[in-house]
């Protein structure tokens, strides 16, 4: 599963050429393990010439990058730009910690990488995935007994059905599931964390005697009949009941084990017809307003609205994990040619939902209101397949028949059909479908932006259908093509000679020259024959009949109306080479200025008979001389002589937030988001129409304030500015749709759906700015000395723990610092300090090494790693207005903490001798005189707080953002260690008594010598008196002496 080497290759075609084209070589798909070596080629045509550009590029300043991005994520790593010489390869190392930092098993976003010739150049680029393999929940289980692929293949001829679903945060991670018919019993399935692109690449297991571990008594006709994959469970329906897997985040060396879920009363009959209904999302930074759940339908009892036939859509909110009882919107009901429902699905990541059968309806109001988007009558849709990353959705019907159309898209098509009897589809992370049989995976072309050069579902089909078109001109760029109904139609056939909504967008095309582009679908029962219209705007002039092809172009034309609506066209007699023919059946007539008619039927070589297009214009009793009226043949009488087929893409969609098209922004209370989005024209050919080219619909309107500011520039580009905003203390998500109505399907991005969260970031957090900032190296060594030669650092002792307020020997915090269970603890003598102290990241280890304390740990201020913390900021007493300065770091950059933001400060370790001085402004007293009640603290002005400490040795603060002014948890944490302090307590406390009591004693003594009349000081002086005289008469009788 993992790689320690990655090859990529960047394929070379034709360079000076295609410099500024994107080539699209293969998928990549990288494994994030803990360290990544990716070496990159140029390829050639040899391994010279491989050479000479590596070093054309490499002297130019030319090298690789490569970029790592998901919804929340977007990095940029540059491959080496110095080669060796006999090196043909750029080389690069990517250590996991990089990129991210966490190891433990959770639903994680697989990443989107893509690598190109340079940053900014857009050229030569390869793309491909990036999964975290070592923190994927499902990765980390063994399912079921692991079969090969020859036990495999025995079970092809019993699967009458495939069902696969995928992980909502990696795409590429799915389970295909067979389900087997009534000549085999178990349960089956494959697992890939690639994509289903190799078949030999899937392992298998068998959970048949897991599930029967369950059952008690039938264990007979087994079989999967749906199963779907969420963030953190799996859940299988069977034949035989329902099982849900243990938490996937928890793994074991045992086999995945699951539960089973008990419906009174149901029976295997119930199960087979069951259904499990998802809503993918991924929950990789869930919100504790978010909900993963899936729904289980059963068609055992028909309703009411079922048995008349009627179809309604019904909102609920879930409350407590249950339905409301009372609906968010006022039921829908479906109209009753809706007949034959199938079900719902919500496209993932958007509030887009969509219901289908026998018609696909869409809301893109989360379920209020539906549009009718395609109709297939007796077809019904039976399967449904989306892709969260492109905008695709796929519908397959019950006739084999593939339709394609994107997320809030108001148009589809046609791409092609399937005619395998077992098969499912599927898309990967990256938007490329696969077709999944029971013993062959296919995948198909890449993305429509790099060319679908090949397709699982073979040749496009022509859209076009069995009828005349009739165009009649509007000006000299716009037409009307109206479609010929003849009057013997049945009326349960009229559908199939009717425009509808699939040609919508469309481009017909011409059998000899021409194309019109489709811009409106218009359906009527005025005038006669003609029940439906296409608005179109034309591409390129359609090719004319020539008098070669119909004679009657060489005579003049006379027309007169005959009643019911039929005219009569007479040829000039005089010419007798000018004659109607079988062939002119259902060309048209069309005259500039005039309606157009189109032939119905041939009276004689001189006499046609014509309806008109626009009969309120028809000209009657007139006759047009020869080469004043044209002949057009969109026929289909001999043969059809047009085709509707999609447009190529005609926008390009262009975002300046990330190079993810599914972003997930976070608004804070009282903060904003700005979001910006280009359209850029590519229709050539086509009239720019002075209409806002963009749709911004918002999932849930009433949690954010969202204004938009469109405009065009000088390119005819449309350019929209998005300004997000929070609305009241309401946390909550919704998406954020950017829809080019105008774009062909073929577009590769048409709709941008970027999640608005109404919620705090994981990226937000609050720092405190120490006075002085000191290098990592210097924090490892221990030793920051300032300019006087004091070290800044102070390396705390074994099982620190900080004095109380009853003194330095008595310590009563529980928490330590720098901690060793194998060393004794210091200031224990005394019993409450006994009682006190409590180890947490060393809690049950007997030595350090053993508590696994990490570098970050070693070095973090918050006080759950106090155990591991074992240097500290170290200042001289007394500390006097430190200034605490405080700043928000979030995915946009750094700004101060300041107001509305207010907070609070505690010693976590109970400590006093310390201070706040802090100024007042008038709104911030008002508040604090509000909260302070509340909280039961005192509140301050983060701006210009100052920080005084009278005490000694370690100090450890804790400051808090008050509640009300953020959806975050703002808590940072700072400590100082006060040293060079004059005497701790109860030094001076000592020394004070001491001193009392030698004053004491000396006063005491005078007073008793002054009772008993003794003079101590006289005394004193007589007696030094007496050694003068004595010495003065040693001194003269030494002098007489000598």
């Amino acid at each position: 599963m993992e790689s320690s080497l990655i090859y990529v290759i960047i394929l070379l075609l034709k360079v000076f050429e295609f410099s500024s084209g994107i080539v699209f070589n293969k998928v990549l798909h990288f494994f994030l393990s803990f360290l990544k070596k990716i070496q990159c080629f140029f390829q050639t045509e040899n391994e010279i010439s491989s050479k000479g550009m590596l070093s054309v590029f490499t002297s130019g300043g030319l090298a690789p990058s490569l970029g790592i991005m998901n919804s929340t994520y977007n990095g940029i790593f540059h491959f080496n730009l110095s080669l060796f010489s006999d090196r043909v390869f750029w080389l690069i190392d990517i250590p996991r910690e990089n990129i991210t930092q966490n190891t433990d098993i959770a639903a994680v976003e697989e990443w989107l990488v893509r690598i190109t010739l340079h940053h900014g150049l857009n050229i030569y680029a390869t793309e491909g995935t990036l999964l975290d393999s070592i923190r994927e929940p499902i990765l980390q289980w063994t399912l079921g007994i692991m079969i090969p692929k020859s036990e495999v293949s025995k079970l092809y001829p019993h699967v009458i059905d495939l069902k696969v679903t995928k992980c909502p945060c990696a795409n590429d991670v799915a389970l295909l599931g067979f389900i087997l018919n009534t000549t085999l019993d178990g349960v089956y399935i494959g697992l890939t964390f690639s994509g289903f692109w190799n078949y030999h690449d899937t392992t298998w297991y068998n959970l048949t005697d897991t599930v029967y571990s369950h059952l008690q008594e039938e264990h007979a006709d087994l079989s999967v009949v749906d199963m779907v994959l969420t963030n953190h469970f799996l859940v299988i329906l069977t034949t035989l009941g329902l099982f849900v897997s243990e938490d996937l985040r928890y793994p074991s060396r045992q086999l995945l084990m699951f539960s089973r879920a008990d419906f009174c009363g149901f029976e295997r009959v119930d199960y087979v017809k069951g259904k499990l209904w998802y809503n993918e999302r991924c929950f990789a930074n869930r919100e504790h307003f978010e909900v993963d759940y899936v729904t289980i339908t059963f068609e055992r009892n028909r309703t009411l609205s079922e048995l008349r036939r009627i179809a309604t859509a019904s909102v609920s909110i879930l409350k407590n994990n249950q339905p409301n009882l009372q609906p968010k919107f006022p039921p829908f009901q479906f109209p009753s040619s809706f007949s034959s429902p199938v079900g719902m699905v919500f496209h993932p990541r958007s509030h887009f939902l969509y219901a289908y059968g026998n018609q696909v309806w869409l809301s893109i109001d989360g379920g209020n209101t539906f549009e009718l988007l395609a109709d297939f009558h007796d077809d019904i849709i039976k399967k449904t397949f989306h892709s969260f990353y492109s905008s695709d959705i796929t519908f397959v019907s019950r006739s084999g028949k593939v339709y394609l159309t994107k997320a809030g898209l108001g148009r589809y098509s046609e791409i092609g059909d399937i005619t395998d009897r077992v098969f499912t589809l599927y898309y990967d992370h990256l938007g490329f479908i696969h077709k999944l049989t029971p013993n062959h995976f296919e995948a198909g072309g890449p993305p429509a932006a790099f060319g679908n050069s090949r397709s699982i579902f073979g040749q496009a089909p022509d859209m076009g259908f069995g009828t005349a078109l009739a165009p009649q001109f509007i000006s000299l760029k716009e037409m009307i093509f109206f479609a010929y109904v003849p009057e013997n139609e049945p009326q349960e056939t009229l559908y199939t000679k009717k425009f509808n909504n699939i040609h919508y967008g469309k481009v017909i095309n011409s059998g000899k020259t021409g194309k019109a582009y489709i811009r409106k679908i218009l359906q009527h029962d005025t005038p006669k024959g003609f029940l439906s219209s296409a608005i179109a705007e034309m591409i390129e002039p359609f090719g004319i009949e020539e008098a070669n092809e119909s004679s009657c172009l060489s005579s003049s034309l006379s027309i007169s109306y005959t009643g019911n609506s039929f005219y009569k066209l007479t040829l000039d007699l005089q010419i007798a080479n000018a004659l109607f023919e079988d062939t002119d059946i259902e060309k048209t007539v069309v005259i500039p200025g005039h309606s157009s008619f189109l032939i119905t039927s041939i009276l004689d070589d001189k006499n046609a008979l014509a309806i008109a297009t626009m009969p309120n214009r028809a000209s009657s009793n007139v006759t047009f001389p020869k080469d004043s009226w044209f002949l057009y043949n969109f026929g289909q009488r001999n043969g059809q002589t047009w085709t509707i087929y999609s447009k190529p893409c005609n926008y390009w969609f262009q975002h300046n937030e990330s190079l993810s098209i599914n972003m997930v922004k976070y608004i804070d209370l009282g903060n904003s988001q700005v979001l910006k989005v280009k359209i850029i024209p590519n229709a050539k050919g086509l009239q720019i129409l002075e209409v806002p080219l963009l749709k911004v619909l918002v999932g849930n309107p009433a949690l954010l304030e969202v204004r938009a500011q469109g405009t065009f520039d000088d390119t005819d580009s449309y350019l929209m500015k998005i300004s997000v905003a929070s609305k009241a203390l309401r946390q909550g998500s919704t998406s954020l749709a950017f829809i080019v109505w105008g774009a062909s399907a073929e577009c590769f991005v048409t709709t941008i759906v970027p999640t608005l969260k109404s919620s705090c970031s994981y990226l937000r957090s609050m720092h405190h700015i120490p006075s002085r900032l000191i290098p990592l190296e210097d924090w490892i060594s221990g030793v920051h000395r300032d300019s006087q030669g004091f070290n800044l650092i102070k390396t705390l002792p074994i099982n620190y723990r900080p004095p109380s307020n009853m003194g330095i020997a008595i310590p009563l915090t529980d928490n330590f610092y720098h901690a060793d269970p194998s060393k004794p603890i210091p200031r224990n003598l005394f019993h409450k300090s006994k009682k006190a102290g409590k180890f947490k990241q060393c809690a049950n280890v007997s030595t350090r090494e053993e508590c696994n304390c990490t570098n970050d740990q070693k070095f973090s201020h918050a006080v759950a790693f106090s155990d591991c913390r074992e240097k500290v900021p170290r200042f001289k007493f007394p500390v006097t207005q430190y200034p605490i300065s405080l700043e928000i770091s979030n995915e946009n950059g750094r700004v101060p903490v300041k107001s509305p933001y207010l907070v609070t400060v505690t010693e976590v370790n109970m400590r006093k001798n310390w201070n706040l001085k802090h100024t007042v402004p008038e709104n911030v007293h008002k508040m604090r005189d509000y909260l302070e009640p509340i909280l039961r603290a005192s509140v301050y002005n983060p701006l210009g707080l100052n920080l005084s400490i009278k005490g000694s040795e370690l100090f450890h603060f804790r400051v808090t953002v008050v509640p009300g002014v953020t959806f975050c948890n703002l808590v940072e944490e700072f400590q100082i260690y006060v040293d060079e302090v004059p005497l701790p307590f109860p030094g001076h406390t000592l020394i004070a008594v001491a001193t009392a009591v030698v004053l004491g004693g000396l006063i005491f003594t005078a007073f008793m010598f002054q009772m008993r009349g003794i003079y101590p000081w006289k005394t004193f002086q007589k007696w030094l008196r007496g050694n003068q005289a004595n010495l003065s008469n040693i001194s003269i009788s030494e002098m007489i002496h000598r």
